[in-house]
């Protein structure tokens, strides 16, 4: 079985890594006003707070208590206790409530900026990293992970100062209320910061083995459901159901371990909140009754206990969500610190006009390191107005040999040339745009046919509408509700294989290229398409270089020079006739061609046969 958890595993990140945090915090240099004043309002949130308990001391000692003060007086003193308190809880909640639109502000900016950063990086790394690494893995980055960091930013990074500040402040005024209480509190303090740090590692393991499992339960859930269809043939449910189960149960399990620690913790604060109030009011009122301590100054002790455990008791809350950021963050910046391995060597000046020759110096490639040779010292030339086909059984590496010429990878050994000019120098996007490749899958954006088209081009609106004349497309284009302004749905499943294709076609017309590679492009193509093909060909072939790799005969046979690959080498060259008396490799290919489309007719005969039987020959 597969080893799903290769998407989240890994080290996570720890609440002690200093160079992380300095990259988190790096993130909001650019709002850096903004979070002064979120800090600046958590003073203003934190002061108010600790002078609740002292209005409260206030007005037991020197109002309630004190006999030697007229009614009249100590009820007004009361009053001004009552007013000042409700002064202060108004202020905040309006403080906080600015403090809270204030933080999502910020939050959402810097968000916003790290996920288009994110995205932008994504595309501009090289197709060997989205092949190493699962689909879901990456949308997991712009969005499970950047929602964690989102989080991370609104709930614990200001508050978690708040809170601090707020513990610093109930010590000092514990000690300053009463020393002998306030040192038995700070006596009382290793024990819960020990508590705290067990916790915190446990949790930690706790948190990285659930990570580990939901991991290989969505990659198991996302390359199930990508294959379904597969699942679905081959009858796997039964078996594909138990693996899911045990995965799940697995997770499971790990997630209840997760509840049970948080479960025993949030009680144990409890209880160390308790036996602290406990031993406060058992010393504090027999130092009332000593004339030691006065009853206000019990009952401020005893209100800032509260806030002092307070925090205490959301630290699981907020552990997690820190935790979880911090995983987060260190997965995004790993993604971010990934450098495409396609980085142009010495920019050359480009020159005005790409004539399209391009040449294959003794090229060896493999997918991977050590792995062996998918294309092995290939050595060729197209030149410009004419049409080679490369033909092959399948894997004998005529796709990898297209992808090298759009630059989708480096070769090992050997170099690629552009008008005699190694590929290399040319930046990317201006590669591409010299260099076409039409694939048999197209993917088409969810966006209206024009769209689609001109998507990477500047070309105009009649150069357009002369292009499609010219290629026949508008006719078939002329099927679609509202022609060039019909809206495609996402991936442009409302349209077929063999449409898709075509529009694909033009889309790469458009940008003009001075080469354009086929690459199993008219594997799904009509009769019809098959007739817009020809125009497109005729009017690719004025002064461009066109590569077309293909199985149909008909595609082949329009080329004017034909190369055939066998175990990534080109073992024969020539023209079609030429090559069919050879009676080698491709003379085979051509008699499998031929055999398998007399079946195809000879079934579809009989085929109508039976129908034509059926209905009684009408």
């Amino acid at each position: 079985m597969r080893n799903f958890g290769h998407m989240e595993g890994g080290r996570i990140g720890s609440l002690t890594d200093y160079r992380l945090w300095k990259r988190i915090l790096a993130l909001d240099r650019s709002m850096g006003r903004a979070l002064w004043l979120a800090i600046c309002l958590s003073l203003l949130v934190t002061g108010a707070t600790l002078s609740l308990p002292l209005l409260l001391k206030s007005g037991i000692d020197r109002f309630m208590l004190a006999r030697d003060l007229p009614l009249a007086q100590r009820l007004q003193g009361l009053d001004r206790v009552a007013l000042v308190s409700v002064f202060l809880v108004v202020l905040i909640f309006l403080v906080s409530l600015v403090q809270s639109v204030l933080l999502e502000w910020l939050a959402q900016g810097i968000m916003h900026r790290l996920r288009q950063r994110l995205f932008r990086h994504l595309l501009d790394l090289d197709i060997a990293f989205f092949q190493e690494q699962p689909l879901g893995r990456l949308v997991t980055r712009l969005t499970n992970d950047i929602q964690n960091m989102h989080e991370m930013f609104t709930s614990v990074i200001v508050t978690l100062f708040n809170d601090l500040l707020r513990l610093a402040g109930v010590l000092v005024l514990l000690v300053a209320i009463n020393p002998i209480l306030g040192g038995l509190m700070c006596g009382y303090l290793p024990l819960v910061l020990f508590t705290t740090h067990v916790f915190s590692r446990l949790a930690r393991d706790r948190f990285r083995a659930l990570r580990r499992r939901l991991s290989r339960l969505n990659g198991f859930m996302q390359e199930m459901l990508s294959g379904l269809e597969t699942v679905q043939i081959l009858g796997a449910d039964r078996e594909v159901v138990q693996t899911y189960k045990r995965l799940s149960s697995g997770y499971t399990r790990r997630a209840l371990a997760q509840v049970r620690l948080f479960a025993f913790f949030m009680p144990l604060t409890e209880f160390m909140a308790a036996t602290a109030t406990a031993l406060i009011v058992w010393q504090g009122g027999s130092r009332v009754l000593a004339g030691q301590l006065s009853p206000g100054e019990l009952v401020a002790f005893l209100s800032y206990m509260r806030l002092f455990f307070q925090p205490l008791r959301e630290l699981s809350q907020k552990y997690s969500i820190v935790q979880s950021a911090l995983a987060s963050a260190e997965r995004i910046f790993q993604t971010l610190d990934r450098k495409s391995r396609l980085e142009v060597v010495t920019p050359i000046h480009e020159p005005k006009q790409v004539q399209g020759r391009m040449r294959l110096e003794r090229v060896s490639f493999s997918y991977r390191k050590g792995k062996e040779k998918v294309l092995r010292e290939i050595s060729m030339e197209l030149e410009p107005g004419t049409v080679t086909a490369l033909v092959g059984r399948t894997g004998s590496g005529k796709s990898t040999l297209a992808s090298l010429l759009v630059r989708l990878y480096d070769p090992d050994q050997g170099r690629v040339l552009l008008d005699g000019v190694d590929i290399r120098h040319y930046p990317l996007d201006r590669l591409r745009c010299h260099v076409g490749m039409i694939m048999q899958d197209v993917l088409l954006l969810p966006a209206t046919v024009r769209e689609n088209i001109t998507a990477g081009s500047t070309v105009g609106r009649d150069a357009l509408d002369r292009l499609l004349d010219r290629t026949g497309l508008d006719r078939l284009l002329a099927r679609l509700p509202h022609g060039l302004e019909t809206r495609i749905g996402a991936g442009g499943r409302d349209l077929s294989v063999g449409e898709r294709q075509l529009l694909g076609f033009v889309r790469i017309l458009a940008r003009n290229p001075a080469v354009l590679v086929f690459d199993e492009a008219t594997s799904s193509l009509d009769s019809a398409g098959e007739a817009v093909l020809d125009n497109v060909l005729r009017l690719a072939c004025g002064d461009r270089t066109v590569l077309i790799i293909a199985h149909r005969l008909s595609t082949v046979r329009r080329a004017d020079r034909i190369l055939v690959m066998e175990k990534g080498r080109i073992v024969e060259a020539g023209c079609h006739e030429e090559l069919l008396e050879r009676e080698g490799i491709y003379a085979g290919l051509v008699a499998t061609d031929l055999a398998a489309s007399r079946k195809k007719a000879k079934e579809g005969d009989a085929s109508f046969g039976d129908k034509h039987q059926e209905t009684g020959g009408r």
